[in-house]
Order: structure tokens, then sequence, then C-alpha cells
């Protein structure tokens, strides 16, 4: 089944993403994180301007819209139901949590509508999933509660980008018809810098570093420094693909105390209103968090779970206001970043640490040592850990 532009479950959320004042195809998980602030008081307004059959199906009425004729998302019709939109600059106020509240809950409505209906139609307890709407990771976590599926695959770059992906393994299987076929159970497909040029990018910058060459102490000096409340910068191996950093080019932290999120914000200036995600050792993750299963395996950050009761106060710099995480799931195929976690929860305890993409507001994630440093250097990040190298600002040459 298919349902053709103008109607779009993505354009509706981006339509409520730009009248709250955030950017559209960027910042709707700011809209997602803002959701748990507010309660669902507009959902009967939004329902007046789409149509939703019990199968998923909708249809929006333009009369709202202005996206399809203009380059604006909504009309003077949708702000005589919704009031005035917020400008970027302007304060957060009690109505603007609420409309987010309210577009969650009805995106999530349609959504499971759309599974429940497929499962219906097919009997099939897997199901694959994709699409920007398929980044709402709040949605995606209720996915085993609110339909029969066992088994759900969301690539991490769900979205447009995603389509790159998806265009070289048409090309390899449909065209070139090659049989053989693997899960993509890894996104760690970008450039890799060797520690030859990661030495020079430090002596360019004149940092003075520490050169770690046995791997294990790499790691236990990374999970001390963590353990001790220090936030590190971390850049190693080949970058991700995707929205998200998944422990390749992060800044990563202690999961706890709340503090901590405080402290990493100093770092990121992003709105209070936005969680930080985690990283867990997917054999203990459901010690932590209420997954479907043992083990559950998310490895690439596109499902919010619950935390556990008795688990908030460990996890507290990444538990959001409605109690959920977004959380990765980390294994051995993920290498030193596993060895990382593993030894910090050696330490700690805690089979988790707190995750967040290495680049400073405004800016894309750090994709070389050069543009890691400088970040590095213009924050109050401890450490940087890149490589082989340690690197902290208190000595600095020159």
């Amino acid at each position: 089944k298919s349902i053709n532009f103008p109607n779009s479950l993505g354009l509706l959320y981006s339509t409520f993403t730009a009248f709250l004042g955030f950017k559209v195809n960027e910042d709707e998980y700011k809209v997602m994180g803002l959701a748990a602030y507010g309660r669902p008081l507009y959902v009967d307004k939004i329902h007046q301007v789409i149509d939703v059959n019990d199968d998923g199906g909708f249809k929006m009425n333009m009369k709202f819209f202005a996206f399809r004729e203009e380059f604006q998302m909504w009309n003077k019709n949708f702000e005589k139901l919704f009031g005035t939109p917020r400008r970027k600059d302007h304060q957060l106020e009690a109505r603007h949590k609420d409309i987010a509240a309210s577009i969650q809950r009805v995106t999530e409505e349609i959504y499971f509508k759309m599974l429940n209906y497929l499962y219906k139609l097919t009997g099939c307890e897997d199901v694959c999933i994709s699409g920007g709407v398929a980044l709402n990771a709040l949605a995606n976590g209720k996915i085993y509660a609110e339909t029969p599926f066992k088994n759900v695959y969301i690539f991490g770059a769900a979205g447009d980008s995603g389509g790159a992906i998806g265009s070289a393994l048409f090309t390899h299987h449909s065209i070139l018809n090659n049989e053989m076929r693997y899960p993509v159970h890894s996104l760690y497909l970008g450039s890799d810098y060797t520690d030859k040029s990661i030495r020079i990018t430090l002596n360019d910058l004149a940092l003075g570093y520490e050169e770690i060459e046995n791997e294990d102490d790499l790691i236990q000096k990374t999970a001390d420094l963590l353990a001790q409340n220090k936030i590190i910068g971390w850049f190693q191996g080949r970058m991700e693909f995707g929205p998200r950093a998944l422990g390749s080019r992060s800044i990563l932290a202690k999961p706890s105390p709340y503090q901590m999120k405080e402290e990493v914000n100093k770092i990121k200036i992003r709105e209070q209103f936005r969680p930080f995600a985690g990283s867990v050792l997917q054999e203990r993750v459901e010690e932590y968090f209420k997954v479907p299963e043992k083990s559950h395996a998310s490895p690439f950050m596109t499902f919010c779970f619950m935390v556990r009761e008795e688990k908030r106060d460990e996890l507290a710099a990444i538990v959001h206001k409605d109690n959920t995480a977004r959380i990765q799931t980390v294994n051995e195929g993920n290498g030193l970043y596993y060895k990382l976690i593993k030894r910090f929860y050696e330490i700690t305890g805690v089979p988790c640490i707190l995750n967040t993409s290495f680049n400073l507001k405004g800016e894309p994630i750090v994709e070389n040592p050069r543009q890691a440093v400088e970040d590095f250097l213009k924050t109050e990040m401890d450490y940087l850990v890149i490589g082989n190298f340690l690197v902290s600002k208190s000595n600095r040459k020159g």
C-alpha cells in the first residue's frame, strides 16, 4: 500500500516542528524530547487537520497546510487552530510543550495502526522500517508493546541519507546479482586515520600528549578517567555513517549523577529538555532497561526504552523526564568501544556510559583529527583520547 504526497506523516510532524520554532528536517528530535514535558491536550485539534483510518491510512486536510504551494509549512487556518507560532529565539511556553506531546501522540497512533494492519495482512512477526519517521526513537521503543511484531529492524540511517546504502545494496544484489547477503550490523563505514597522521596533527597544534601503545593500558586509563567524572572526547577507528555517534566520534561521560548531564551540556550547549543517550553492554541491557528480550540488540540508537526504576539513580544523566533513555547496545563487534565500556563496568559496576556526538552546537560531527583537536580546545572537555594518544590541555606546549 502507499500514501502519496502531499499526505505524509513526516511532513505532518515537520509542520509542527517548524511551528514550534525549530528547523524542518533537522530538529524533529527536539520535538520528540520536548514531548515528555507536555500534556497531549491538542490531539483533537490535530485530528481536525488529518483524517486517520483504522488501517493507519490518512489524509491531510490541505486547507491547513502550505508546503505544497509555498515555502512555508502551514497557513493562517493552521494558526487559528493552534495559535501564534513560536519564534526560535522565544521562550518555550507550556502550550508549546503540550503541542509537542500531542503531535507525538498522534504520530504514534498512526504509526501503530499502520504496523498492526501490516501484521494483519502478513502474519509475519519480523518487520523492517525505514524513512525519517523511523528515527522517532520514542515511538520505536513502544512497537513491541503496541504491535505483535517480535523482531524489528530499523537501519541507523533510516532517513534520506540511508538511500546511499540502499543504492549500493541494490546494485550489489539486483544488478550485479550477488546472492550472498549479510545483515548490516555496523555503520563504521567512514574514514580512518593512522597514529602517524594523528601525531602530525598534535605536533602541528603544539599539543603535549601521552602515547599509549598498549591497548589495554589505553582502555584502563580512559575508563579510570570516566569513573572519576572526567569528560572524554573519543576519536577512534572508522567514522560512523548516519545521524548518531556510535562510539567512534563521541563525547563520553559517566551516566551519573544527574549533574554530569549539565557538565556535558556546557560543551554541547543544548536545550535542557533534550536528553543524552547511553551506550550499554548488550549482555547487560535487560538488567537496566525494559527491553523485549534478554540481550536485546539495538546497535544504532534508534529505540528508547523505559529505565528500570531501581536503576534510575545509576543512570541519572541519561534518564529522560518520562523515565526513558535512548540506548545503543554494544557488543564485541564494536571493538575498542566495547572494551572501554566493559572496563568501566568492572571499575564502577555500571555497564553503561553517556554517549553524545563529538561536535559543537551548529556543527557536524568531527571527521578528522584536526577538527577533533580544535573542538577539544574550544570546550571544557577534560581529555581527548584519539588513536593511541591521551591528550589533556594542561600539557600543551608553548
